[in-house]
């Protein structure tokens, strides 16, 4: 192992990026992380042990500056929404990324792209991801691209749709979809042939597909998945793709924005299997597993709560792929401010905040944040049921149900950014501000600016239900700092 290179990692506040970085450090690696705010990464167990530069990928120099001294650069870096307004700007992304590796003078990247039929009618999402290889190699830095099937593993967007389709709905109409055939790899795999390709000279170069032990239909996934949990499920095939009215369906029934499942179900049109298999032979240490056992894995570190990282850890939302907001306060917004003081260490206190959401619900009538999830759901917001990746750790930057976790201050502060649809910019914000007699002033805030006049109608509209809902999730958020108080 080239341990006493530097690694360069891209996208390391995604689903891949996230694990991978951890898996390099435990191999001896050095680490930079390059992201476009490191605020994001907070909370993340490795962060003290990675080098951390701030640069948007646009920026061919800033790019460049963060490669210096690199050895490997790692391309995890593409949008998550499709349209050909986004592949542009993938591809304009590439293209920086190459130019500036080149004039780093950086011995590789790799790349992980998207195991497609190149000869299919392919969406601009998929053509976007497959041309992104041939932009990289398009410079003169030797590039090692592994094309994947669907990643299976803890809080990928395949597996969630996977399970919560087959958890919630007992008999499922199937588009024509469902039965074309994949190749679906679990996420160890896939983390385990990044890795290896750093001491593979033969891989240096090349194009190798990667997928799992299994083929099958997306509808055979549902009834493993359904047999993993002891379901009884009933399939009900159609002849229709519909791919653009089935992402808008599994967007009503999961937590999955349909932004982030359309390009998965258009890649669905076509099968995606390995057809070469240069991967079994240059790395026959990585013994892919199969779909039952991916599954099995998956669902063990769900209930064990120890999923890493999310597809929620993307920056997707309804207003499109947005910059995290520097919040100040402005003349025209609309402040709520609730306190109470509690006989409470403020640890206390802030550990019964940042427990809020997700399967614990949100403390006081919970019939009406879920209606709001609803109703955002139906105008084509995210909605409620994103949930939240653990119980009771948070940290910047992931989504909490229809929130985005804008800031964390251990023992005093919890802010979120509201990513449903509104018009105008909210934000939910928990304080535990520690007293000089040992009590703690804990305040509920709700901000608001509103764009606009249907901004300031949606505001005094909604204001005299948040005099309810804000009572009370003040008050039971007490409650709870007490019971836990009185716990430890």
């Amino acid at each position: 192992m080239t341990q006493s290179k530097l690694i360069l990692v891209t996208g390391a506040t995604g689903y891949v990026g996230g694990r991978l970085v951890s898996r390099l450090l435990d191999t001896g690696c050095r680490v930079r992380c390059l992201v476009r705010d490191p605020a994001r990464l907070q909370g993340r167990p490795w962060l003290g042990r990675v080098e951390v530069v701030a640069a948007d990928a646009l920026d061919e120099s800033a790019v460049t500056d963060a490669m210096q001294g690199v050895s490997v650069a790692y391309y995890l870096i593409h949008g998550k929404q499709g349209g050909r307004d986004n592949a542009e700007r993938d591809l304009a992304v590439a293209r920086n990324f190459a130019s500036a590796a080149e004039r780093a003078g950086i011995e590789r990247i790799i790349y992980l792209g998207e195991l497609v039929d190149p000869a299919a009618d392919l969406s601009p999402y998929l053509r976007a991801r497959h041309e992104t290889g041939y932009m990289l190699r398009y410079s003169p830095v030797p590039v090692t691209e592994f094309r994947a099937g669907m990643i299976v593993g803890s809080g990928s967007a395949l597996f969630e749709m996977i399970r919560y389709l087959t958890e919630r709905e007992p008999i499922l109409v199937c588009p024509a979809w469902f039965y074309s055939e994949a190749q679906p790899i679990a996420i160890r795999d896939v983390l385990s042939y990044l890795i290896a390709a750093l001491d593979s000279p033969e891989s240096v170069g090349r194009v190798i597909e990667i997928g799992g032990a299994t083929r099958l239909t997306y509808a055979q996934m549902l009834l493993d998945y359904a047999k993993e949990r002891g379901l009884k499920r009933r399939l009900v095939r159609t002849p229709f793709y519909a791919s653009r009215l089935s992402a808008y369906w599994v967007h009503m029934v999961t937590p999955i924005h349909w932004r982030v499942v359309a390009p998965l179900i258009e890649g669905l049109r076509e099968n995606l299997i390995v057809r070469d298999e240069t991967a079994r032979r240059l790395f026959p240490q990585v013994k892919p597993l199969d779909f039952p056992t991916a599954v099995h894995f998956a669902m063990n570190k769900i209930q064990r709560d120890n999923v890493e990282t999310s597809w929620m850890d993307a920056l997707v939302v309804a207003q499109g792929d947005v910059k995290p907001y520097v919040f100040s306060v402005e003349d025209g917004m609309f402040v709520e401010r609730r306190s109470v003081l509690l006989d409470l260490p403020a640890e206390t206190v802030f550990r019964a905040y940042t427990g809020i959401g997700g399967a614990r619900g949100w403390m006081y009538m919970d019939w009406a944040w879920a209606l709001r999830g609803w109703m955002d759901k139906a105008i084509g917001g995210v909605g409620l049921r994103r949930g939240r990746r653990h119980p009771d750790e948070i940290r910047i930057g992931e989504s909490l149900d229809f929130w985005r976790v804008e800031l964390v201050e251990k023992d005093r502060t919890m802010r979120l950014r509201a990513e449903m649809k509104v018009p105008g910019k909210a934000w939910l914000e928990f304080i535990s501000e520690p007293q000089a007699d040992g009590k703690t002033l804990f305040t509920v805030c709700a901000y608001f600016e509103p764009f606009g006049l249907p901004g300031y109608v949606y505001w005094y509209s909604m204001w005299p239900f948040h005099k309810f809902i804000f009572d009370g999730l003040t008050k039971r958020l007490a409650s709870r700092a007490r019971v836990l108080g009185h716990a430890y």
